[in-house]
């Protein structure tokens, strides 16, 4: 695995942020982390989006504050995944199974431990904003996510039904 840093997105990466998009929807994958990343016709909009989140003053009442952050590959300064730290789960699906993390990896960056290492890195902003322990999800199939999720300290709570599936809740203590 190539060095990542987290940042959060600027026009800079419209271009790359849109071919992440596109990806996902071909892949009828979720884009978990993206936030409106999916509704979103620009990067421009998604972005203006993001930082109405990012304030207490800004944020929808039926939202919560978050930070998203594009992962970047320091060698050719790629996009290879896009995760989104919640500040709190005081929220009804929050904090029954959306948890205080959401991210996702393209596809060709997976299997390469940029999930790990970005996890590693966004539990250091949830450190910085004062959580103790953060909730982090996954669907009871999602192997990679596990492994991620454990190798960053998850303790697995238990399993809750959502839509028809199951997610499985991991607690981090930070």
């Amino acid at each position: 695995m190539s060095q990542i840093k987290l940042i959060k997105p600027t026009l800079e990466y419209a271009k790359d942020i849109m071919e992440y998009r596109q990806e996902f929807l071909d892949l009828g994958d979720s884009l978990d982390g993206c936030g409106s990343l999916r509704a979103c016709s620009s990067a421009m909009e998604w972005i203006s989006d993001l930082r109405m989140l990012e304030n207490l003053d800004t944020c929808p009442k039926e939202k919560v504050c978050s930070d998203t952050y594009l992962v970047i590959r320091v060698s050719d300064n790629a996009i290879v995944g896009i995760i989104d730290f919640r500040h709190h789960i005081n929220h009804p699906i929050l904090g029954v199974w959306g948890g205080h993390i959401g991210y996702s990896v393209r596809l060709k960056e997976r299997s390469k431990g940029y999930a790990t290492e970005m996890l590693r890195q966004i539990l250091l902003i949830c450190r910085q904003h004062g959580l103790e322990r953060v909730l982090v999800t996954c669907n009871d199939d999602n192997i990679a996510s596990k492994k991620t999720i454990i190798a960053n300290g998850g303790i697995y709570e238990k399993t809750v039904m959502v839509d028809g599936g199951n997610k499985e809740r991991y607690w981090i203590c930070l």
